[in-house]
């Protein structure tokens, strides 16, 4: 793992950026820790959402008490009140929601679940590479070094493989680790001429030598972002698009979802869950006003290994469930509509009488990013054994 200085990564125009039109962008979104979607995206609707949930349903909306019910999205499904920050991207048609979704595998680890899903091979473990990985599409031309960033101290499952990948912890020091460069690195260094530093780290060594040599410029984000290491990580992800770097994946993720207690307080204003959504919607509203127009060119996804039991536990929280609720946002996304078919809470509609049913399978929603908004239409390469069996329509 090496360090590569202060070096700034704002650049004017791009090194590696192609000639042309700009090229689609993938943002992926992991929620660790099993989000509770039931209270996320309120069924508000559905009469056994309230009977299996009576101490800490989100009450339905009310045009008196916004801050404690659910913002009605369709008068039947509400955001919960503390991500009203993404009603006016749902109001505007650019903010998509596909409840009920998520990995068909039963397991109810985190580990494995987690697993499942960022290989793109759920029930398999012998996948060594990720699905973001594989979504990108070969280039036989010079690549961005940056072309599939991750934000964080290490490389996630999702991006790992053949394509070239960087984890960065922070932009202003360019804190830089690649599960296949730090010999690259090392090379660039010792001024080596091993031949290592032909193709994707020739272009590595071009870029770092450019970081170095430029002088700091100043950043001004075009948005106010919250506190914490999630709204940091969409800031710096925000300001590499915005640089034109040549991103076309990127990852970032947001822990704390696994409320088996004190999910929901008193109001539902209060508790864990709220203090996690308070950050989570606060980051992808700036995200989405710091872009601007360029959003034109982004979609950004969000996934949670599993979602919660849809009764309540009895600790006013609820435990590892099966289907979730996925956000897509981005400019070409027909977004203003909640997606999936909705299995209803009744006994029988349950899975294994104590979860909200999957009706979508996760890898159709990233099926149909990867082909529609990147363009890589060899689906069989990126979620190997899978045929989606519809698309939802997500990206005009």
């Amino acid at each position: 793992m090496v360090g590569v200085g202060t070096a700034p990564i704002w650049l004017k125009r791009a090194l590696y950026a192609a000639d042309g039109p700009r090229k689609k962008i993938l943002v992926a979104i992991f929620q660790r820790g099993a989000a509770d979607g039931l209270n996320i995206v309120v069924p508000h609707g559905e009469r056994r959402y309230y009977e299996m949930r009576p101490s800490i349903a989100l009450p339905r909306p009310s045009g008196t008490d916004r801050e404690n019910t659910a913002i009605d999205l369709d008068g039947f499904f509400g955001l919960h009140p503390a991500l009203a920050p993404l009603k006016s991207v749902f109001d505007a048609q650019h903010l998509a929601i596909v409840h009920a979704a998520g990995s068909p595998d039963p397991t109810r680890s985190h580990f494995d679940a987690q697993d499942f899903m960022e290989s793109g091979t759920p029930g398999f473990k012998a996948t060594n590479d990720g699905w973001l990985n594989r979504s990108l599409v070969p280039e036989p031309a010079s690549i961005s070094p940056v072309r599939a960033v991750a934000l964080g101290a290490s490389l996630p499952r999702a991006m790992r493989g053949r394509n070239n990948a960087v984890a960065i912890e922070n932009l202003n020091s360019f804190q830089v680790r690649n599960d296949g460069a730090s010999k690259v690195f090392q090379a660039m260094y010792a001024d080596s001429a091993d031949t290592v530093l032909s193709g994707a780290g020739r272009e590595t060594f071009d870029a770092v030598k450019l970081l170095q040599s430029i002088e700091k410029q100043p950043y001004h984000p075009g948005a106010e972002y919250p506190r914490g290491r999630f709204g940091d990580s969409l800031q710096q992800i925000a300001r590499l698009i915005k640089s034109d770097v040549g991103v076309e994946v990127a990852f970032a993720d947001i822990g704390g979802w696994d409320h088996h207690v004190n999910e929901v307080a008193q109001r539902a204003s209060q508790g864990q869950l709220a203090q996690r959504l308070v950050e989570f919607g606060q980051s992808l509203a700036a995200f989405w006003n710091d872009l601007g127009d360029r959003m034109a060119d982004v979609a950004l996804v969000t996934m949670s290994e599993f979602g919660r039991t849809a009764r309540e536990n009895g600790n006013r929280g609820t435990d590892h469930g099966h289907a979730n609720v996925m956000f897509v946002m981005g400019g070409d996304v027909r977004g203003g509509k909640v997606y999936g078919d909705w299995p209803g809470l009744a006994a029988e509609q349950l899975y294994e009488g104590r979860d909200l049913a999957l009706t979508t399978d996760f890898r159709s929603v990233l099926g149909e990013l990867v082909q529609t908004h990147l363009g890589n239409r060899d689906l069989n390469s990126v979620f190997p054994g899978f045929s989606p069996k519809n698309f939802r329509g997500l990206i005009s």
